[in-house]
């Protein structure tokens, strides 16, 4: 492998936990959305990838799409709230936030060692090009 597909597996890769990180950013925003109707609550993301080998035109990792959770939204009584269908119920989302935090930490992590990954790489480059002169 060559100095410049580490690169190119560590930059996708961090862009892959980046896009990872946003899905999860936005699950947590929306967890404690409800909705009037179970389809129009909010439905947790998450991105799904692939990798990519040599022999396809490079090296690394690529976003195929983002998924929605099927977990049921749950009906939560609240008579109160403006959203509140005719029995009185609105349809909080399928997040969870611990499996999200979960999530994020695990990203964040992935994402750190793509970076030291990086700079691993680079100081070596730079300490072979020393020694040529």
């Amino acid at each position: 492998m060559s100095l410049f597909s580490i690169f190119n597996v560590a930059s996708s890769a961090m862009s892959a936990q980046s896009l990872r990180l946003n899905a999860t950013a936005s699950n947590m925003a929306n967890a404690n959305s409800v909705a009037t109707k179970p389809e129009d609550a909010y439905k947790a993301r998450e991105p799904v990838f692939q990798q990519v080998l040599e022999q396809n035109g490079g090296t690394g990792v690529r976003v195929m799409g983002i998924t929605q959770s099927n977990a049921v939204n749950p009906a939560l009584y609240q008579p109160g709230n403006p959203l509140a269908n005719k029995d009185g119920y609105v349809y909080s989302s399928n997040v969870n936030p611990v499996e999200e935090m979960v999530n994020m930490l695990s990203a964040s992590r992935s994402y750190q060692t793509n970076v030291q990954v990086m700079d691993t790489a680079k100081n070596l480059a730079l300490r072979t090009l020393q020694l040529g002169q």
